[in-house]
């Protein structure tokens, strides 16, 4: 097919823009609503074209000028060159579009996205990629569709300033220590207090000197509170120096009455990515599980009791399941260190936790669910513990969508969903949906 040209009317899950190439649907990335582009089409199959701009022959008036150098080549973001509010619009337009198409929700159960507060450095964890080109270290995020490394110079604008002082430490430090060059990674990690986590990946060999050279440089990383190494895919990870964890508040009236809470999460353990908007999500759970003191609540996937807690705080009594022990760890630890005794938290995989108290014949007035991208295995089998209501956060439209239908078949109707914009500048965000038992 010869280079078409292409009319984009609307964006759409994965970030690329949607439009027609003699009736057939085409998504292409990088481009933006009014857009009249031409392509090149790299795939095609029977219902739909994937292309590459090749030229823009007409910008939408919607565009703007993206603040990151490298955008366009790095793969880590997607909508940079549309205003932020633009970028909100469409996203809820795909948000209620999916549900409606997939889970069968009604339009106008949708609440409008809840905004983030700053859409330029709200990152608080990152994943630095490292390569060695000639000699020279490269450091940044993978470009588009491939494993090539895009250097990010001073900085992902996406990033909170203090991982790009990271990033540049360790930027510096990097060609002087042993055998650098099998260095493939490096995670940087803040709390809400500034204090920084780093682990470094190494494809192995280096070990113990990696160790004690990292150790050596401590003074070179001022930005780093504690360092950790991984040797090797699945090598266990092995403290270099410094802290160990990083804690976050939720402050007190958050859901009305509730006193201060501070949660940590250990090196390697999951927080969401966007501090605000995590304050966000608990806001919105809380306040629409509307607990009086006498429920029984179970918490799926609950992490380090980033939601299990605060609810506890307005439950009888609250049972939090987490597939990953560290992050068990944290939760029980966070309940002690707040002074919350009526949670308690188990190491399981949600599914077969599921299937078990519905075996022990167990009942739950609240269910709280936060799965993976992937969604909850068991969401059809949550009806026989009988909750009066499911609060579902999702971090994926498609995969939420898919479970909300398994729940109205069986018994369950959505009563509203608000979607959050953990990620501006990409086409992710997060959201909050409440189901009551028809």
């Amino acid at each position: 097919m010869a280079e078409p040209v292409v009319v984009i009317e609307s964006l759409c899950y994965g970030g690329a823009g949607f439009g027609r190439v003699e009736g057939k649907a085409c998504f292409v990335p990088c481009t933006a609503p009014g857009d009249r582009a031409r392509i090149r089409v790299v795939k095609e199959k029977r219902s739909f074209l994937e292309g590459e701009l090749v030229e823009l022959l007409e910008p939408s008036d919607l565009r703007v000028v993206p603040p990151c150098p490298v955008f366009g080549a790095c793969g880590g973001c997607d909508w940079q060159f549309l205003p932020y509010p633009e970028q909100l619009q469409q996203k809820g337009t795909i948000f209620a579009d999916t549900l409606a198409r997939i889970g069968k929700v009604p339009r106008e159960k949708v609440l409008p996205v809840a905004a983030a507060p700053e859409p330029f450095g709200y990152r608080s964890r990152v994943q630095v990629k490292v390569s060695v080109v000639a000699g020279a270290v490269q450091m940044g995020f993978f470009r588009t569709g491939s494993h090539d490394v895009v250097d990010f110079g001073a900085g992902c604008p996406l990033a909170n300033p203090q991982l790009n002082r990271m990033a540049a430490e360790f930027r510096a430090i990097l060609p002087g220590l042993p055998q650098f060059e099998l260095i493939h990674q490096i995670d940087l990690s803040i709390g809400d207090t500034g204090e920084g986590i780093a682990i470094v990946h190494s494809r192995g060999g280096a070990g113990g000197r990696l160790i004690e050279a990292l150790a050596r440089e401590r003074s070179q990383l001022p930005s780093v509170a504690g360092a950790f190494l991984r040797s090797g895919q699945k090598g266990d990870l092995a403290k270099v120096f410094g802290i160990e964890a990083l804690s976050y508040r939720i402050p007190a009236g958050l859901i009305p009455g509730s006193k201060e809470l501070t949660l940590r999460f250990g090196r390697g353990g999951f927080s969401q990515v966007n501090y605000p908007q995590n304050l966000e999500l608990i806001r919105t759970a809380c306040g629409w599980a509307g607990l009086t003191g006498k429920e029984r609540v179970l918490d799926l996937y609950c992490g380090n009791g980033n939601i299990s807690l605060p609810l506890a705080l307005q439950a009888a009594e609250v049972l939090g399941i987490e597939g990953y022990a560290p992050s068990i760890l944290d939760a029980a630890a966070n309940a002690e260190a707040n002074g919350i005794g009526n949670a308690t938290f188990q190491v399981s995989d949600a599914a077969q936790a599921v299937r078990r108290l519905v075996k022990r014949k167990e009942r739950f007035d609240l269910v709280v669910l936060d799965p993976p991208r992937g969604g909850a295995e068991a969401a059809a089998e949550l009806a026989a513990l009988a909750p009066a209501k499911i609060i579902y956060v999702s971090c994926d439209p498609a995969t939420l969508a898919r479970d909300l239908a398994s729940l109205g078949s069986n018994g369950y109707q959505v009563t509203r969903s608000k979607p959050v914009d953990m990620f501006p500048q990409t086409y992710h965000l997060e959201s909050v949906t409440e189901l009551v038992r028809a």
